[in-house]
This record gives structure tokens, C-alpha cells and sequence, in this order.
């Protein structure tokens, strides 16, 4: 099976070993995004849950559109949290971003840490047609 890396200046370059996304077939797996600035490398949201994953998803989309997805071809995410107190905030601002479309499959996980001590990060799965 042929794999391909995603890459894209609309989303934060990777910050170790690893590619923003990998298409595999019709299937694209994105790595975990956190919030920060595509252009600029810094923080967005520091200490605001809502306004950090705001910017995950919209890095997300940004890495999902080169792959040829989006949001409505997405079919498993998982939801890493620093504290499971945000649920509701995050949840929120990430079912904004599906609108009236089946939502896909989730996880959500508490974690001790994550990467520049964000608060949320977020990794998807989708499906390309055509």
C-alpha cells in the first residue's frame, strides 16, 4: 500500500519525527494538533480551553483539505484533555465544527501532560473519496 505524507503552511509544522497526516488509500490519519499559530509557531489560548481548541480544529482543517478531506469525511477522532473539567467547554467548540453532519466515532482522554503544556490536543481519521 502506497503512503503518503500530508503536509501543509496552513497548519503548524510537525515539532518531532512525525508528518501533520499520512494518506494510506482512501484513508487519511492526522497526527494530534495542539494550538498553536501556523505562521508564527506560538501559543493561541494560553489558560482558555475554548480558545485552544478552537485553533486545533482549525488546524486540523487546514491539514485535512491538503489530505482532499474535511470535517464531513471524518470518521474517528480522539480528544486528549489536561483536565476532563473542559469536557463541556471543548465539546462545544468542536461539535461547531461537524454543523448538522453525523458526528463521527470519539474518544476523550485525560492527560498529565501534553505537548508546550496545552490544555487540548486532538488527532482524526477521514476517509477521502474520489
Amino acid at each position: 500500500m502506497n503512503r503518503q505524507p500530508i503536509a501543509t503552511d496552513a497548519a503548524p509544522a510537525a515539532i518531532g519525527p512525525y508528518s501533520q497526516a499520512v494518506r494510506a488509500g482512501d484513508l487519511v490519519f492526522c497526527s494530534g494538533q495542539i494550538a498553536l499559530d501556523a505562521a508564527t509557531g506560538a501559543l493561541v489560548g494560553e489558560g482558555d480551553v475554548a480558545a485552544q481548541t478552537r485553533r486545533v480544529m482549525e488546524n486540523l482543517r487546514a491539514v485535512l483539505e491538503a489530505a482532499g478531506a474535511s470535517f464531513d469525511s471524518v470518521v474517528k477522532t480522539t480528544i486528549f484533555v489536561k483536565d476532563l473539567n473542559d469536557f463541556v467547554a471543548v465539546n462545544e467548540v468542536y461539535a461547531s465544527f461537524f454543523g448538522d453532519a453525523p458526528p463521527p466515532a470519539r474518544a476523550t482522554v485525560e492527560v498529565s501532560r501534553l505537548p508546550k503544556d496545552v490544555l487540548v490536543e486532538i488527532d482524526a481519521i477521514a476517509i477521502v473519496v474520489g
